[in-house]
């Protein structure tokens, strides 16, 4: 058998092409991926549920309260048409709505266009006051849902701004609602605390103060935590509120999820403008763990 060979004349070129072939390989991966000494930095995330970016669908800085005499004659009928099942909810939470005694009023509120808002009292003198508010779908996609506020001059469960029946009836309305719900962030802030009973008043720095009216230019800010699935915090003080001034806070989820809400007296040392934009107050990245 003749054995198999390999001139070396031509093996030697041979391999001098495979090198260079494998240096440039080696070179062109080294310059497309990166190396263990180069910081990647995250594309950015952008702000949920509420856009930073977006200007207030309307230049009132409260929500507006309407006699019973006040309301449209679509939202009567559609009041008309939930009377039922808001008297079956009150009793079930055990208020006592067969009662003649009651008066109601509308709460209106610009975010929420596809709901009709109505607050019920029924006021027996000092010391027994009944207050609880309805929702009504306008548009049939959804369900009357009721967040008690006093039974008798008193919080039922707990303090209804801070209540996990109320936080949950807010999420359900605005999962109603659509994404509608999503373009004032102000204006979520003001109507979840007029849902729980306060009369919530925000007004331009511009605004003349006068008798009995709450002082121009009150705090009202939207902090954004930048994270894995982020966090954004909306606050702002009530001038209005009695005895004294109170701030409201509220986080939602990147998901558009409210999970906390809470209100204290508020110091009211800082004087500041509400925004027409959705103004971010402070925005910072979170590191993840491991990272620096």
């Amino acid at each position: 058998m003749v054995p198999f060979r390999i001139s070396s004349v031509r093996f030697i070129p041979t391999l001098l092409v495979v090198a260079c072939v494998l240096a440039a390989a080696s070179l062109q991966s080294q310059d497309s991926g990166p190396s263990k000494h180069d910081r990647i930095v995250p594309d950015q995330v952008q702000p949920k549920p509420f856009p930073t970016t977006a200007i207030r669908q309307t230049p009132l800085y409260t929500v507006e309260f309407r006699s019973a005499d006040q309301l449209t004659p679509q939202d009567r009928l559609v009041l008309a048409d939930a009377e039922s099942s808001i008297a079956e909810h009150a009793r079930f939470n055990g208020f006592e709505y067969q009662q003649s005694n009651w008066t109601y009023r509308q709460i209106v509120c610009p975010a929420f266009p596809n709901h009709l808002f109505v607050q019920y009292t029924r006021n027996n003198g000092a010391g027994d006051l009944t207050i609880f508010s309805a929702s009504v779908p306008r548009n049939g996609e959804g369900r009357v849902r009721i967040v008690p506020i006093l039974k008798r001059g008193y919080s039922l469960f707990s303090p209804a701004p801070i209540n996990a029946l109320t936080i949950s009836a807010f999420n359900h309305i605005r999962h109603e609602e659509g994404e509608t719900a999503n373009s004032d962030w102000l204006g979520n802030a003001l109507c979840y605390a007029a849902l729980a009973g306060s009369r919530p008043e925000i007004l331009p720095n511009d605004a003349e103060p006068a008798l009995h009216k709450p002082i121009p230019a009150l705090t009202a800010a939207m902090d954004v935590e930048l994270q894995t699935h982020g966090t954004e915090v909306l606050r702002f003080d009530d001038a209005a509120a009695r005895p004294h001034p109170m701030e409201w806070t509220m986080t939602f989820t990147y998901q558009g999820k409210l999970v906390k809400a809470t209100h204290k007296p508020a110091p009211m040392l800082a004087v500041n403008p509400a925004p027409q934009t959705s103004a971010v107050a402070r925005t910072w990245q979170v590191p993840q763990s491991g990272q620096n």
